[in-house]
């Protein structure tokens, strides 16, 4: 991951592309963050599959989309909300809705990177990773 600042947002932009080119999968360097992410994702249905590929030297994710029938996308947008440059943090009660409830945010939490809908449940604020719909 040479020259790349901002691993996540790296990881969000090739999903978009990914989806829009109809891909039906896409590979990426691995890390403990984008893994969580992407199996959040996976949880919530925005794709189909996540597996962790044990490339030499470095581990692999491939992340498999999800289309409807007619071939859009499983999700309609995904953002970046605090960067390496300007973090965004928010306490327990001031968690964003996305989209009136349709879409979700992904935060990093003392306790781990969560949904907002979890991080809300359990009372615990954390980093705006970023925003899902």
């Amino acid at each position: 991951m040479s020259g790349v600042t901002d691993p996540l947002a790296d990881m969000l932009t090739r999903i978009r592309n990914a989806a829009a080119g109809r891909q039906g999968m896409l590979m990426l360097p691995a890390s403990s963050l984008r893994l969580a992410v992407a199996q959040i994702l996976k949880a919530e249905g925005f794709v189909r599959d996540v597996e962790l590929v044990p490339n030499k030297p470095t581990k692999s994710l491939k992340i498999t989309l999800r289309y409807d029938e007619q071939k859009a996308a499983a999700f309609r947008g995904l953002e970046r909300v605090s960067s390496p440059g300007c973090r965004i943090y928010v306490g327990k009660g001031e968690i964003p809705r996305v989209k009136g409830g349709l879409g979700m945010t992904i935060i990093s939490t003392p306790q781990g990177i969560m949904t907002g809908r979890e991080a809300r449940a359990k009372g615990v604020g954390g980093e705006i990773l970023c925003k899902v719909w």
